[in-house]
């Protein structure tokens, strides 16, 4: 499975970003998605994920009514919604695929995209 991650950016303080994740290859194969996040010194934080058959979801208290998570089967693709974006939000956003488990441990995911920047200015 090959990931790409892309829809990162610089916004404002209270601004919205759409990140998109398109995957490709093996996809059939997909359990779950999720998007995960590094700050600058800091370790890779779950973000939210979504049972790519179902649609289930789960969030990190961190984003819980800020963030919607979605995706769109047809297209192979994976969303992550942000609304009310705060500079804390900074990082760098990668997702991540899992091929048996749903999960918010990094070390239980499979694949992984390459990542895409977004910076919150205060």
């Amino acid at each position: 499975v090959q990931l790409q991650a892309c829809g990162g950016g610089l916004v404002q303080a209270g601004g919205s970003l759409r990140l998109s994740c398109g995957a490709s290859g093996r996809t059939f194969s997909v359990y779950t998605m999720g998007w995960f996040r590094q700050a600058p010194g800091k370790e890779r934080e779950f973000v939210a994920f979504i049972g790519w058959s179902g649609g289930s979801t789960g969030y990190a208290d961190s984003v819980k009514g800020r963030f919607t998570i979605s995706r769109d089967k047809v297209k192979n693709t994976m969303y992550l919604q942000m609304n009310s974006l705060k500079p804390e939000d900074t990082a760098v956003y990668y997702c991540a695929a899992a091929l048996k488990v749903t999960s918010w441990v990094a070390d239980e995911y499979d694949y992984w995209g390459q990542g895409t920047h977004v910076t919150v200015s205060s």
